[in-house]
This record gives structure tokens, C-alpha cells and sequence, in this order.
């Protein structure tokens, strides 16, 4: 499977170059656009494949995990969800072009609010592991 994604990667590249790739101008964006949306097709499978895989491996170790990885899974898209819901999608202050989409706006408030969640968890995590390791280092 990954050689044939390689193989239509560098189709694509090819036909890009042999039909000759738009220089300057408005259809400049075009095999940008191209090329973005094959990228987006072998991140999902890519990630697909890692899921699948994963989910596979851990069923054969131990069936369990996929039930607590199941319940993990929906549990992020509960919180997705709320942040969804919570973000206020403002345009943006300051813009002096036209404002994006008002859904656009709201998926990068929501963007912005997991990435602000993820952060505080992370610092939170890393400090929670060092008072439970000094802690266990003193026993």
C-alpha cells in the first residue's frame, strides 16, 4: 500500500511538471491546491493506518485496552465538543481584508482553545511527575 501511494505521489508530481505548473498569477494556487489536498489524503490514511494498527495490536495483547482506548476516544470528542461550543468565533480585530467565514472563525477559536488545553495539561502533567518520582525517590 505504501508503494502505491509513493507511486501516485510522484504521478502527480510528474503530471504537474509535464502539463507545466502555472507560473505567477492567479493560477498560481492551483497545483499548491493539488499538492495540499494529496497531502491531506496521506495524512488520513497515514493516521488511519496508525489507528487501525494500533487498535489490532492492542486487542491481540489485551482486548481490554480497546475498550479503554474506546472510552478515551469519545471522551476527547466530548471536550472537542464543549470547546466548540464555547469558543465565541469574534472576527478578527485588526483584519483589514475581508473577515473569514463566521464558521471559520469559530473552528480557530476552538483550535486555539484545545491547543491552550493541551498546553496547561502538559505542564500540569510534567509537574504532577516530578513531585510523584521526588516523592517515590525519598521512600
Amino acid at each position: 500500500m505504501m508503494l502505491a501511494l509513493i507511486v501516485v505521489s510522484v504521478a502527480i508530481l510528474v503530471w504537474g511538471f509535464v502539463t507545466g505548473w502555472p507560473s505567477l498569477g492567479e493560477t498560481a494556487t492551483a497545483p499548491v491546491n493539488a499538492l495540499l489536498g494529496w497531502a491531506y489524503v496521506m495524512i488520513c490514511l497515514a493516521v488511519l493506518a496508525v489507528v487501525v494498527v494500533g487498535a489490532l495490536i492492542s486487542y491481540k495483547n489485551n482486548p481490554k485496552s480497546l475498550l479503554k482506548a474506546l472510552i478515551g476516544l469519545v471522551a476527547i470528542a466530548a471536550i472537542c465538543f464543549v470547546v466548540y461550543l464555547i469558543s465565541p468565533g469574534k472576527p478578527a480585530v485588526g483584519l483589514t481584508v475581508d473577515q473569514p467565514a463566521a464558521i471559520t472563525l469559530k473552528l480557530t477559536d476552538t483550535i486555539l482553545n484545545l491547543t491552550y488545553i493541551a498546553g496547561v495539561v502538559a505542564i500540569g502533567s510534567i509537574i504532577a511527575g516530578e513531585i510523584v518520582m521526588s516523592v517515590r525517590n525519598k521512600q
